[in-house]
């Protein structure tokens, strides 16, 4: 890997005293140009890690409020993404899309699965909004790999993301699941450096995305997974930088008032 600018695409601010300054500090420890943010803390992270296991969900509402001001302030560093509650109406995303860059939605937090039709509804919203989805599966029904990819067949127009390197550190499976939906991209965080390698060689570069899912994994460790890669300039660069500013900036919705992208423009 040689020293560009990376573009972080996933990782959480959670509404704490201090929690954009150390997230800020530890982008600017570990060379992170850019990074999308989500809310955080939406949940108990004992509680999440019973539900993965026994089921269940919250209906707590992310304060997408804390994200949207702390990214304000940021410079153009952080990019918010709306994290939607699909136990609320979809007007909630809808009426405020135009002040955000893109849509999260985890049926590990709210137990609603991606056939529901309040899903369906809030990535129709993100269509008309020109949003990417990123989507948290998991090995329940409604809400597998499986489930994504009839999503994403149903909006050919969407670009979704995988978090998470699918379902749990080994998930070779999910890669053949998404192979030849062209519009679902992977994002790496979490899973085995195996898994990273085999979706920059089945779906190649320009499919994958680099994440940290920071504060809960440290960024130097999701990028020590790349440097062991050892992949050629040009895919790294792919990973760490164009794919996620194609998903974020396309020329089309490009503004004059955007902040300059370090590095250039995307290509």
């Amino acid at each position: 890997m040689t020293a560009q600018p990376v573009l972080d695409f996933h990782v959480r601010l959670a509404p704490r005293p201090g929690a954009a300054e150390r997230l800020l500090s530890t982008m600017d420890e570990c060379g992170l140009a850019r990074a999308v943010v989500c809310a955080g803390g939406t949940i108990d992270l004992d509680r999440l890690s019973r539900q993965l296991i026994e089921g269940g969900h919250v209906e707590t509402d992310a304060d997408n409020d804390a994200v949207l001001d702390t990214c304000a302030g940021s410079g153009g560093r952080l990019v918010p993404f709306f994290f939607a509650n699909p136990h609320r109406p979809a007007a909630a995303y809808r009426d405020r899309a135009a002040q955000f860059r893109g849509l999260e939605i985890s049926p590990a937090v709210h137990g609603v699965g991606l056939s529901d039709p309040r899903v369906v509804e809030l990535v129709a919203v993100a269509a008309r909004s020109g949003h990417p989805v990123y989507v948290v599966c998991l090995d329940r029904r409604g809400a597998q790999v499986a489930d994504l990819v009839s999503l994403a067949r149903r909006f050919p127009r969407v670009d979704f993301v995988l978090g998470h390197s699918g379902i749990g550190n080994i998930d070779l499976y999910a890669l053949t699941l998404i192979r030849d939906e062209t519009n679902i991209l992977l994002e790496t965080s979490g899973g085995y450096s195996c898994v990273a390698e085999a979706a920059v060689n089945r779906l190649g570069a320009g499919r994958v995305v680099f994440g940290s899912e920071y504060p809960l994994q440290h960024p130097s460790v999701e990028l020590a997974k790349f440097r062991a890669l050892r992949l050629p300039p040009e895919q790294w660069r792919q990973i760490a930088w164009d794919n996620a500013h194609r998903l974020l900036s396309p020329v089309a919705r490009r503004t004059a008032a955007e902040p300059a992208i370090p590095g250039g423009e995307m290509r």
